[in-house]
Parts: C-alpha cells; sequence; structure tokens
C-alpha cells in the first residue's frame, strides 16, 4: 500500500467520525394506531423541514411520525383516534380545529386535531417553542385530512331550536361532530 494511502485512512476515519457526532440519532416514536392509513403518508410527506423558532425535523423509527428539535421538543403521530365531542378547550390555527390537552401545564401541551380522520396528536414542549407558532406551521400539512366536523361554541347555539338553559352552555369551545 502507497503511502498516500497509508495517511489518508487515518484521516477519512477521522473524518467519519466527526461527522457521526453531527448527526442526531433519530428520534424513537410509537406510531398510532391507524399510521398506515394513506392520509396519514400524505401529511408525513408534507411536514415543513422547521417549527417554530427554527426547530428542525428529525428521522424518526416510527411510521407517520414527526420530532422537530433536538433535543424533540415537538412529537407528532397521525393516525391516532378521532376525539369524540367534549367540552375540552378547542382552538381553531390556520384552519385546523384541535382539542388541548392541558394536564401537564404548563410545560407539556398535547393537542388532537379535532374533525379529521383519522386525527393527527401534537404533543409540544412549551419552556421550548410556542404551541400556537407549531400548529401554525403544520396546518398545510394537517389540512390534507378530509374535514369531517368542527369547534362550535356557545355564541354558535344560538340557531338552536331547542330549549337551552344557562347551565347547558360551557363556558369553553367545544367540538361537535358535523353531518356530511
Amino acid at each position: 500500500m502507497s503511502t498516500r494511502r497509508l495517511l489518508a485512512l487515518p484521516l477519512l476515519a477521522g473524518l467519519a467520525l466527526a461527522l457521526s457526532g453531527c448527526i442526531s440519532p433519530s428520534v424513537p416514536m410509537k406510531p398510532a394506531e391507524s399510521a398506515g392509513a394513506p392520509e396519514c403518508a400524505e401529511v408525513t410527506v408534507r411536514l415543513p423541514d422547521q417549527v417554530g423558532d427554527a426547530l428542525d425535523l428529525r428521522y424518526t423509527d416510527a411510521q407517520a411520525t414527526g420530532a422537530w428539535g433536538d433535543p424533540a421538543a415537538v412529537l407528532l403521530r397521525c393516525g391516532v383516534p378521532t376525539p369524540p365531542p367534549t367540552t375540552d378547550r378547542c382552538i381553531t390555527i390556520g384552519g385546523i380545529d384541535w382539542v388541548e390537552n392541558a394536564d401537564e401545564a404548563p410545560e407539556r401541551y398535547t393537542y388532537t386535531s379535532y374533525g379529521r380522520t383519522p386525527a393527527v396528536e401534537v404533543v409540544i414542549d412549551a419552556t421550548q417553542v410556542s404551541g400556537t407558532a407549531v400548529l401554525s406551521d403544520i396546518a398545510e400539512a394537517v389540512g390534507y385530512l378530509p374535514q369531517t366536523g368542527a369547534c362550535i361554541g356557545a355564541d354558535d347555539l344560538e340557531d338552536f331550536g331547542g330549549t337551552i338553559g344557562p347551565d347547558d352552555i360551557a363556558t369553553t369551545d367545544a367540538p361537535v361532530e358535523t353531518t356530511p
């Protein structure tokens, strides 16, 4: 072997080692129940390269998932069960309705798309990134899921033909199913 080749081998090995230290391993995740749905593939291929304040998209090891940040500050799973009508807080960002789970607030919030099948779940580390920014950034991708319902609030009940008393109206927006 030539001297040139002998000198090149340690340099190449050092370069490979240095580059491998710069690459984050994939984020371990569990796929959702309906991750194999074709609609989830549509969402996954449209996920943005960045969310929030420059959190980069990372590789994951599960179908129909996404993760941003290192360490991961945002986790997304497509194919979770569609939430039923609820009185939990429901917000609309970028044309997508989200049911908010604040059980771990203020550090972490979980949002599940409402009125779209299959549903998308997004877990956001609020100490690292704004939930509003993230949901806005992924709205275009989630918008490829068919819409089957929408959030409504107390103001939307004015056209209701039945009798409703003040105790029957929730103070927070709540989703309901709509018929196609």
